[in-house]
Formats: C-alpha cells, structure tokens, sequence
C-alpha cells in the first residue's frame, strides 16, 4: 500500500526567506517524485523500490535497501507490504534541505526498515541511509546493511552514459603496493571498493560517485560484478552475482594469495574474522554522498569537503614541512650498520649546507622502521641536539597497533612501556588464535586498540619523541588496529572501525597533551578512513622513485608510475582531508639496495610529488657525491623549494586508466602562474597533447610563454591570436611548465 499525504503537494513551493526551494515533489498513485535541476529521484510504493536518474543519462534503476540480520536473514525493502513515506525540512550545518523517509514494513516480519533520503538545494549531492528497527522481541542484529543495492530480482538496472564507461575500485588502504584499479565495463569482473567508488567515462569524467561519509563504525564496502557490455548492468540476486552493485556496512576481506593483488588479493580489509555485528533496537546503515550527472573530479572534491565537515580535519599554519628519512639507506632490517649514528650527523651538515630546502621550515631529520627501535634514547636525543644545532628538527616513528617480534615470542614479551604480556593485548581469531597482521617467522601481530597495555605503550612513545625533541610523527601498521576480532579488553566495542577510531582518537589526544598541538604527524601504511587524526597520509608507501615496475634490478613495486597512477584520483583529498598528501620519498642516487636511478628518474619523481600536493620527504644518502650533486640541482632548486613550502594538488586532466604501465597523464594547476604537467610512461613513444585556451582558463587576446619549471627554458608559445598549442612529453619522460602572460 501507499499513503498519499495532501498537505506535501505544497512541498514543491516550499520557500526558505524569499528564495524559491529548487526541489519539485511530485505525487502520484502508486510513487513520488523528488526532482532537481539535476536529479530526478522517483519512489515506487508499491513495490519498495527507488529510482535515480541523472542529467546527462546515468542512472541507477530501481534500487532497494536491506539488512540482512543474524536471526531473520535478509530482508529488503521490497520484501515488506507497506511502504509509507514522510517528507520533512531540516536544516544542519550543510543548509537547508528535504529529508524524505521511507518506512518499509508490515506484520509478517520481526523488523522493519526506515530509508532516509535528504537533498539541499545549494548542493550537488545527496545523502542516504537505511535503519532497521525492532518489531518482535529480539533486538536488530547484524554485520550487513544497505541503503543502496541493485538486484535483477527487483528490476536493477545501472548506467554511465558515454562509451567508455570505467568503475573506480579503490582498496581498503595502502599497504602491500596494492593500486586503485580503472575497470572497464566491456570486460567481465567483479570485486569491492573501499568507502568510496565511481562510476565514471574516461572521457567525459561525467558519472556517479559514492562513498561513505562517516567512518566511525563500519567498513564500507562497494560490491559490483559486471557481466554487461558499454556500461549497462542487469542486477542480480542480493547479495551478489550477475552484475550487481551493492554499498554496504560491514565489509570484512581476507588475502587471497590465489588472486592478482590488485583484484581480491590484498586490496580487501586483510580480516581473518567476519565483520562485527550491530545490536540493538535500530541501527543504522553508514550515511552515504551520492552524487550524479557532474564532472567526478567536483564530486569527489565534494566528497572530501564533507567528509571533513562530518568528521572534522587536522589543520596546518605556516610552511609545509621538509623531511629527511633514513628508510632509503638503512638496510631492511636495521643491522646492516650502512649508516651508523655519525653517517646520520652527516646528512645533516649536509641538508644545512642547502639554501633553498632551508628557506621556508625547519628540515626534519627522521631515523625510521627498525633503527628507531635499535638506537637508544639518549643517542637519539644527541642527534637531536646536533640538528637543532644546524637549525633542524626531529622526527620520530612508531607501529601504536602492531607489534614486530619473533613469533615464538608472543607468551615472554612484554608491550614495551606496559606490564602486559603480548598474548594478552592481541587480537585473536575464530580459534581464539592470535591474528597475524604480517606473517614470518619476525612478524607483526595486530594488537588491540582498546586496551590498557596500548594506552601505556603509546604514553611511552609519545614520552621517548619528547626526550628527544621530535616535532614531526610518522605513525604506521595502522591498519593492525582495525582489523576485526573475537576478543577485545573494551566489550562495548563491536567492530575493527570502533575500535580503530578509539586508539587514534586516544593517539591524538596523548600527542596533543605530551608533545603539544603543533607536532605534525603523517600516516603511512593505514586505511584511507578515517581521516581526522592526522596532517598527511601516504598516497603510496615505500616508493622508491624508479620509473616503472618491470624495470630489470628494481623490485616490481614501488615505481613513480604507480604512485601517481593511484594518486591520479586521489588529488582531492589535499586540502579536503589533509592539509597535504604524502608521497614518500623522493631518492637522488639509489634506494637501499637499488639500482642507481638516472637523472631523468629523478625529474620525474619530484614532478609526481608537486602535481599531488605531497610534503617534500628525501631519503637519499649524501655522503655519495653524485647524490649531493643532483640534490644541489634538483632538490635545492628554488622554484621547486618554493612549491613545496605550500604544495598544492594538480586538477587531473587526463587520468590513468587500466592496468598498463603505459601511462600518459595530464595535470593543470589554476595559480597566479598557472602549471601544467604531462607524464608519459611509455618507454617506447612520445606523447604529444594539444591544449585550447578554453580548456586551461587562459585569457583571450594575450600572449603565453610555457617555460620550463626547474630552468625557465621556453618550451611552447601561444600566440594572442592563436586558440590552442602543443606539448611533448617525450618517452619515459615528463614535462612540468609555468605558463607565463607574455609581455604586451
């Protein structure tokens, strides 16, 4: 049944001061009809089911809501015989909007759902969530939602229009060289996205983008398995098969060494035990930004903008800071003394007697990984006291949730700066076996966020970074603490996400306390959500600045190209989630026990960086005169120095795209001086691309000088009576100008 409400035929005349509200309502006899400029969203009550539609032609068809519940099973919206729906205003720190709920329900059934949509009319996107309540005597209970799926069983259809339809796979976080993943939909597949996803034309970047935007409960995940040709997919039977493409709570992905990393390998969340469950009388679904019908690289923007305003955000004043790190010369397990305590004092002359990477902060010096935990107090404090001496500062590493040692170990070792036993404080499997958050013989075990021991490690820590004046925090094997678990001190806590939010929250608050508010912490290996703890976060980890993968000595990870291939749809996040992005290192000569990188090499890394708004991080190795000499070229160029004092991410005008390492991109960044840069990775063909005035925002009528970044050498002209120009990129190659008003 329906329930028609006569007093909401008025709702589409709503006004709000004098300003006609922007929403049309339409009712009808069996549906109603929710429209804007740019989205038409139309609710079956007979049958429970939602349509949107998008300007331009994206879709997505008859979707429903579910829960599927550990005692009931799976129900979804469209299983219930009444669907009821209310329409109410609200206004929140977003604006004023509509909120329309949907309640799905009837007597045959021990729950119900509540389906929330809400649009503002100043605002390119909406917001969606679902609730299951309690209508027997047994509480909800359960470890997968769904405001929003697609099933064939209730006519599910999904769309992008244009002919190169792609979906945005996105991994749980950056660990193990895993990348973001460009699907294309005229070929078969399957798998999940992280909190957020697109779907999207290569060409066009028009589409749908969706994400979680809170991050305090639940892994989302963005389920889908496409099987259709030119991005048209039937849905299937809840909850997968067919194609499908389903936003869930409760995501919980184990490795799978049978499967391509990037493809269900080691992109997923890396649990070993099921998802926790939500109880209670309601419980609410993650809220969903769903955005359609406009450029992905705005939605995503907006995305990151909301996220920040639900969850808050780390701010940053003054100059961005300039690292060094010991990571790109210490051997792998910290033993190999290739630079011992002096070679450190070393460096730091060095980085002192550079007058550019000196100009805006004070330059970090951070001993990383292994050596931290080798290397006293007291010796790092005398180093500390040598680099404040060269007017530089201290950086200082730790794992808060993850905890290397020898696995036999486990019954004898203590947390450091705890009395508790490590058997005690890790998380534990469906065989009440300790979870392993890195494998071997020495691994990682994953430790649990909620407990006392963790509190008193990260006070010891935090206690250590102070006796030796550290500013700067690089926090990693974050994800350890997220991972889900049948054991924690804190019973109240139900699932990896709570209790990954309480250690970080507990993290921040001892930082701030210990070390004061103005210490910078960056994240390495850590999932993308949630984001508010720290300044920066790695877009990728342990880059080594080696042009590709297949490059013959190098490992095959770990290259400029797949770092700034994932980064290439992760600019937004710079001033949106974090002050900065982080790119790791950029290296002059070799990383460890690398091959030797080429000057060009070089170029390119600290290109990826600027065109990503990165930090400046260097983990180079100065007592080798050829990697002093280039960072006196490269790394002390004082137009590059400059960027990095206040980065600011590149617009991406052409992404990368599948899995080649071929790729070409294309950045352009709106300044006062505006920068355009192109990157080809293809090691065998020059990449050439064409650019108008319209397209680049530049004035017509004027005169532009494209100069070379780092010389200022003339690259290209653009006549004032020309419309466009071109731009070359030749192979394994990049090219970065400052597009210059010629003089009158």
């Amino acid at each position: 049944m329906y329930l028609k409400r006569t007093a909401l035929i008025t709702a589409c005349m709503l006004t709000f001061g004098s300003r006609l509200f922007a929403q049309e309502l339409q009712e009808y006899k069996d549906s109603v009809v929710l429209a804007t400029a740019r989205l038409r969203c139309t609710v079956n009550l007979r049958t429970g089911t939602v349509t949107y539609r998008y300007a331009g032609g994206s879709y997505l068809q008859n979707t429903v809501a579910y829960v599927e519940d550990v005692h009931a099973g799976m129900l979804a919206s469209t299983d219930f015989g009444n669907h009821t729906y209310q329409l109410d205003q609200v206004r929140d720190d977003l604006g004023t909007g509509l909120k329309l709920t949907l309640q799905h329900r009837d007597d045959q059934h021990p729950l119900s759902l509540e389906q929330h949509i809400t649009l503002y009319p100043e605002l390119d996107y909406l917001l969606l969530d679902v609730v299951a309540q309690q209508h027997g005597t047994r509480p909800v209970e359960t470890r997968n939602i769904s405001p929003l799926a697609v099933s064939s069983a209730h006519g599910g259809t999904y769309q992008v229009a244009g002919s190169h339809p792609r979906i945005l796979d996105v991994p749980f976080d950056n660990d193990n060289w895993t990348d973001i993943v460009e699907r294309n939909w005229a070929r078969p597949g399957s798998g999940t996205s992280y909190e957020f996803a697109a779907l999207y034309d290569q060409q066009t970047f028009t589409g749908i983008v969706a994400g979680s935007v809170q991050h305090d409960t639940w892994k989302t995940g963005i389920a889908y398995n496409m099987q259709s040709l030119r991005g048209a997919g039937q849905g299937s039977h809840l909850p997968g098969g067919g194609d499908s493409l389903i936003i869930y709570g409760g995501a919980a992905t184990a490795d799978n060494d049978k499967l391509p990393p990037n493809y269900g390998g080691k992109d997923g969340t890396h649990d070993v035990v099921p998802h926790g469950t939500l109880q209670g009388l309601r419980v609410h679904s993650p809220l969903i930004f769903l955005a359609g019908g406009m450029d992905m690289r705005a939605a995503l923007t907006a995305y990151g903008k909301l996220n920040a305003l639900i969850n808050g955000s780390q701010s940053w004043s003054g100059p961005a800071p300039v690292y060094w790190n010991s990571f790109g010369v210490e051997g792998v397990l910290g033993y190999e003394k290739v630079m011992m305590p002096p070679g450190v004092s070393k460096i730091s002359d060095f980085l002192h007697s550079l007058t550019n990477v000196n100009a805006y902060s004070k330059p970090v010096m951070s001993v990383d990984s292994y050596d931290q935990q080798i290397y006293t107090t007291e010796l790092l404090a005398s180093l500390g006291r040598y680099a404040a001496h060269n007017h530089q500062q201290m950086g200082f590493y730790f794992t808060p949730f993850a905890m290397w040692t020898w696995k036999n170990n486990i019954n004898t070792q203590k947390v450091p700066g705890s009395e508790y036993l490590l058997k005690d404080v890790v998380l534990r499997d469906t065989h009440n076996e300790p979870i392993l958050y890195k494998a071997g013989d020495f691994c990682a075990y994953a430790m649990d966020p909620t407990h006392p021991a963790i509190r008193a490690h990260v006070i010891s820590q935090l206690q250590k970074a102070k006796a030796i004046g550290a500013t700067f925090l690089k926090i990693d094997f974050l994800t350890a603490g997220a991972m889900e678990t049948t054991y924690r001190y804190d019973t109240t806590v139900r699932t990896g996400i709570q209790a990954y939010n309480q250690g970080m929250r507990m993290l921040k608050h001892l930082a701030d306390s210990i070390l004061g508010q103005d210490i910078f912490i960056t994240q390495a290996i850590s999932p993308m959500f949630p984001h508010q703890y720290a300044h920066t976060r790695f877009i990728s980890t342990d880059v080594y600045s080696h042009l590709r993968n297949d490059q013959p000595g190098f490992p095959n990870w770990g290259s400029t190209e797949a770092s700034l291939a994932n980064g290439s749809h992760l600019g937004w996040v710079q001033g949106t989630l974090w002050p900065f992005t982080n790119l790791d290192v950029a290296i002059m000569k070799n990383f460890q026990h690398n091959p030797d990188l080429s000057e060009q090499e070089i170029k390119v890394r600290l290109y990826s960086m600027m065109v990503m708004g990165s930090i400046l991080g260097d983990g180079s190795d100065y007592r080798n005169p050829v990697a002093a000499q280039r960072a006196r070229r490269y790394l002390d160029n004082p137009a590059l120095c400059a960027f990095f004092a206040h980065p600011h991410a590149f617009t991406p005008l052409r992404f990368a795209d599948g899995d080649s390492m071929d790729q070409q991109m294309v950045f352009y960044l709106q300044d006062s001086v505006p920068k355009l840069a192109l990157f080809n990775f293809d090691r065998q063909h020059a990449f050439q691309q064409t650019f108008t005035r319209d397209s680049l925002h530049l004035e017509a009528g004027k005169g532009y000088v494209l100069q070379d970044f780092l010389t200022n050498a003339t690259m290209a002209t653009l006549d004032k009576t020309q419309n466009n120009f071109t731009l070359t990129a030749n192979a394994a190659d990049a090219v970065l100008v400052n597009i210059v008003r010629a003089e009158d």
